[in-house]
């Protein structure tokens, strides 16, 4: 219980800095203007808490402009895909700036890719347009432990990518296919929002990471800076003062424990997932 108390004090004192330096509260029921912060932390497997507050915003007048701060290392492709058609709509309605923490790259550059204005820290990884899959070929292993494989299939292409056996050419293909059509899907909305030829993207969308210095110069970023620099363009850009009130989006009531963890940046999952293809935007 001690542990416990001492711990809660200790996010006490970080949800407090936290707030403090947001310059507002938590939710949209202060009468008068405001800005209002959207966050994409984290892998991206979920779009729904991310594209309904973001909805919540563009539909709310009292908000003249959105920051949205992305530290994210990318992502499953539909709910990337989701966020950046959300925040799309949205910059058609308020201005919009992002601003990228530590990392902003693949599934977290798809995301900031609608903003305004992008940006980043000089050390801020970013960039990475690429698509990757990932699969385990453990034949060898099953054989030498006596496991054998029985599969009935629809068609040849069913069982593509399956762990028990190794990949043909048709697999090959087949995946491959899949994965340039999701890579041109990538290139085609970055392009459009950024107001590039894909041509001209093309060069530097094969999965590379870049800096922030990097992504200035191939004009994936439009300035360099933190997040008080962000807010601060974005301040400007709605006419806003500088006290204007930041709201960020309610949480969800959690366990006490729960909040306790999430104030500290921990987390306890699973890395055993049962995905038979690993497809994500990294």
């Amino acid at each position: 219980m001690l542990i416990m108390a001492a711990m809660s004090l200790l996010a006490g004192g970080v949800a407090a800095f936290r707030y403090a330096q947001g310059g507002g509260g938590d939710a949209l029921d202060e009468s008068g203007d405001k800005l209002a912060v959207v966050r994409i932390e984290g892998i991206i497997d979920d779009s729904e808490d991310a594209t309904g507050w973001i909805n919540t915003l563009r539909g709310d007048d009292s908000v003249l402009g959105v920051l949205v701060r992305v530290n994210c290392p990318g992502g499953a492709v539909a709910p990337s895909q989701e966020i950046f058609s959300a925040l799309r709509r949205l910059a058609e309605a308020k201005p919009v700036v992002a601003s990228m923490a530590s990392v902003a790259a693949s599934g977290g550059y798809y995301v900031s890719a609608p903003a305004d204005l992008i940006v980043a820290n000089p050390s801020t990884l970013t960039g990475s347009i690429g698509v990757i899959m990932e699969l385990a070929n453990l034949e060898g292993l099953f054989d030498k432990l006596g496991i054998k494989r029985q599969a009935l299939t629809s068609g040849k292409l069913k069982d593509a990518g399956s762990p028990f056996r190794a990949m043909t050419s048709d697999d090959r293909a087949y995946l491959n296919a899949l994965l340039t059509d999701i890579h041109e899907q990538f290139l085609a909305d970055v392009a459009s929002a950024r107001g590039m030829e894909i041509e001209a993207l093309r060069p530097i969308a094969d999965g590379r990471a870049l800096t922030g210095n990097q992504a200035l110069e191939a004009g994936l970023v439009d300035r360099l800076g933190g997040y008080d620099d962000a807010l601060e363009e974005l301040r400007a850009m709605c006419n806003a003062p500088a006290d204007i009130p930041v709201v960020e989006q309610p949480e969800e009531p959690r366990p006490l424990l729960q909040r306790i963890l999430g104030e500290l940046h921990l987390t306890i999952h699973s890395d055993l997932t049962p995905e038979a293809l690993d497809l994500r935007l990294r």
